[in-house]
């Protein structure tokens, strides 16, 4: 592969071999990090169920026929919802970019069958309960001074007051997180809207609350972790024993679940959204206006910050109040 990267007339010595092989390992590297790893893993196992999907109905694979496509498309309408068929359409255009074809998903005739299937099933996407402020203090009353509650009290409450994803919680490292006079500063290196990386500072101020307050709590974690470099929110075993790998995302969410649980909520409406989701909501209904909750939030459009405060704000300033019925 790396000798088509010379010209027939020269002939590669090995050190020059060995130098393009690094240099194909490295591009190879830099392709990977151009998504997440939990994107690549799901287009992964996306692209697989495609492949033996045409394999059971005796179909190419590689280029995908536009017909194909269409049956395989209508196929998965009859089980799964939009969201996760928009993610196979994803995966398999990935696949057909990256073997320099093109992709069948511009075809007419399949547009015509995802546009269909988009009407009729909708695009609505069941999403998880926001946390409410009064939510987030219920779930912390039952935690005490163990190391694991100590730890999740840092998480609830710094991912709700920073509005984080839990992508975003388990990517903070200790250098990541400075107190200022002002609060907590944390420095988010990449998010799912920041691919390249370019950072964004966010200000965790002091809470008036002892109990609930984010910075004393990741404080309070520092202190009993004695982390001082590497992840920031890592696996706590039963001893009390603090790994030195970061949590896993999925890990938040069902921290999330379990607190909600013991708090006496039914864990199955929430999730590590229900964080972010709950900031949001939560300052709307304070008084927040939407420029306000993005600065804290991220979001580079304010229809998007519309659509976590909506269903929790349609009672303020609601005009059907003012038309004398």
């Amino acid at each position: 592969m790396t000798t088509a990267l010379v010209s027939v007339e020269q002939t590669p010595s090995n050190r020059s071999l060995a130098h393009l092989e690094d240099l194909r390992e490295r591009a190879q590297g830099f392709a990977e990090a151009s998504s997440a790893k939990s994107t690549r893993r799901a287009y992964h196992g996306d692209y697989r169920h495609f492949r033996e999907w045409c394999g059971a109905h005796g179909v190419v694979v590689l280029p995908a026929l536009p017909a194909s496509v269409a049956l395989y498309l209508s196929e998965l309408a009859r089980t799964y919802k939009v969201a996760t068929i928009a993610r196979r359409i994803a995966a398999i255009s990935q696949e057909h970019r990256k073997a320099g074809l093109r992709t069948p998903f511009t075809h007419p005739r399949v547009v015509e069958v995802w546009e269909g299937i988009r009407r009729t099933l909708g695009v609505t996407q069941a999403r998880k309960d926001a946390i409410l402020t009064a939510d987030l203090r219920r779930m912390l009353e039952p935690l005490t001074d163990t190391t694991i509650d100590i730890r999740d009290r840092a998480l609830l409450l710094l991912g709700f007051a920073g509005a984080f994803r839990r992508s975003e919680l388990v990517a903070l490292d200790v250098v990541d997180v400075r107190i200022v006079t002002n609060g907590l500063e944390v420095i988010l290196r990449r998010s799912k809207t920041d691919q390249e990386r370019e950072g964004r500072l966010i200000g965790i101020p002091y809470g008036s609350n002892l109990v609930t307050c984010p910075v004393r709590s990741v404080q309070g974690w520092l202190d009993r972790s004695a982390i001082v470099d590497g992840p920031l929110f890592r696996a706590v075993d039963r001893g009390g024993n603090i790994a030195s790998t970061p949590l896993s995302d999925q890990t938040v969410a069902l921290i999330v679940k379990r607190r909600a649980q013991r708090a006496g909520f039914d864990p199955t409406r929430f999730g590590g959204h229900s964080l972010r989701a709950g900031f949001a909501t939560s300052a709307a209904l304070a008084g927040a206006d939407a420029l306000e909750i993005s600065r804290q939030t991220g979001h580079r459009s304010l229809s998007m910050v519309a659509r976590y405060t909506r269903p929790a704000t349609i009672w303020q300033m609601n005009a059907a109040h003012r038309v004398g019925l």
